[in-house]
């Protein structure tokens, strides 16, 4: 049976746990080579370490997504390695502990850091890549925002307007970018059971299953399937769209 990454190298922000992780591992067994990033230097060492034990091509490198000196330091290390780049999931982004509180209580360096994180960092990795994504013929990126910039969920507004302003930036990016043929896609996750949920007070978790149309918690292999389609060929004409997969909390 073929396999729908063969032969691509694939970049994946945020892979040392949770989503990304996950993202890194789907990616790897349909075929590709991965790229994982991560802040947590460590903890993505080992985990690519442990995938290329079973077999899948994958490689680790450490990055910070706060910092413009270290995502293009480590594009550039990246790329003096093998400068094929023909996918982009950019992932990472800060979450645990941004929530809780409402608008008038709201730490304003918190807003910053994850301003800074989320929507800056996902636009300046981009950035250093899409020379390299131009130069696939067909590139791919494929953001990760959350349904909660759907249905506007409380007292969590900073990673609520962060994961906005993806959908947004995946718009304007899918306009300017596809003159070089490459597709910008963006995926809106409902609460997935990851290790960056674990605070979600359960009342949250709640509602989320009850509200489901798909009565169940969601996992990051819910997800997985989605991604691997938007960087394979068979999304060679889809961009600009943003995805919600939720099971069912939210209709697009």
């Amino acid at each position: 049976m073929s396999q729908l990454l063969s032969d691509k190298r694939i970049v994946v922000s945020g892979a040392a746990r949770g989503l990304g992780l996950s993202f890194a591992v789907a990616c790897a067994k349909e075929g590709a080579e991965v790229v994982m990033l991560d802040v947590l230097e460590d903890e993505v060492t080992k985990q690519a370490a442990q995938l290329k034990a079973q077999g899948l091509k994958t490689s680790a490198w450490h990055i910070d997504l706060a910092s413009a000196s270290s995502i293009q330091a480590t594009v550039d290390s990246v790329v003096a390695q093998n400068a094929q780049i023909d996918g982009l999931i950019n992932c990472g982004a800060l979450a645990t502990g941004v929530g809780g509180k409402n608008m008038m209580d709201y730490d304003e360096n918190l807003w910053d850091r994850v301003m800074q994180i989320n929507v800056k960092g996902t636009w300046l990795l981009s950035k250093a890549l899409t020379p390299y994504l131009k130069a696939a013929k067909a590139g791919k990126i494929v953001n990760i925002a959350s349904d909660t910039a759907l249905w506007g969920a409380p007292n969590l507004m900073a990673y609520t307007a962060s994961k906005g302003a993806i959908i947004a930036m995946t718009r304007s990016m899918a306009r300017e970018l596809g003159e070089d043929n490459i597709c910008v896609n963006c995926i809106a996750p409902g609460l997935t059971i990851v290790e960056a949920t674990a605070y979600v007070p359960q009342q949250r978790h709640d509602h989320y299953v009850n509200g489901r149309a798909l009565n169940r918690k969601q996992y990051p292999e819910d997800i997985d399937g989605t991604a691997i389609y938007l960087l394979s060929d068979l999304a060679s004409f889809v961009t600009g769209q943003n995805i919600p997969v939720n099971g069912g909390f939210v209709f697009n």
